[in-house]
């Protein structure tokens, strides 16, 4: 069953928001509480093979999440990020995907920035228990 225009239901029961060209959802494994990932519904691999609309809706989406980052969880600041370019540059999943990491002070997250270490941490993340995703993401819908 198709919900929010994505197919897999892991997925869609951690969607917060989407627009017409966009969708975005809970990172099931988050460096930090609230680490969301933006989508464009069409599958593309890489960020030049996204539309200027497409664009306009990924930043419009990612807008939308801060702000309910910021009320919510009473997000800081926030880091962004995407991979492309295959297994080289840590793209494992090959549908482009921006990042949205919420910060607040002490939080747990890395501190530095090195890309790998930051989006990966390998060895040190679990997946999140789905019933953590479920209730952050109806918190956080909008």
């Amino acid at each position: 069953m198709e919900k929010f225009g994505v197919q897999d239901p892991d997925i869609a029961r951690r969607v917060v928001g989407e627009n017409a060209l966009a969708f975005a959802f809970l990172n099931k494994m988050p460096i930090v509480s609230g680490h969301t990932l933006i989508c464009p519904k069409r599958i593309v691999a890489d960020s030049a093979s996204l539309s200027p609309e497409e664009w306009f809706q990924v930043l419009q989406l990612k807008e939308m999440v801060c702000k309910q980052l910021k009320h919510v969880l009473g997000a800081e600041g926030f880091n962004f990020a995407w991979n492309e370019g295959g297994e080289v540059a840590g793209q494992t999943v090959p549908h482009f995907h921006l990042h949205v990491v919420p910060r607040k002070k002490g939080d747990t997250g890395i501190a530095q920035y090195e890309p790998r270490v930051f989006l990966y941490r390998p060895g040190t993340r679990s997946p999140s228990p789905e019933e953590e995703l479920m209730s952050l993401a109806s918190l956080l819908r909008f």
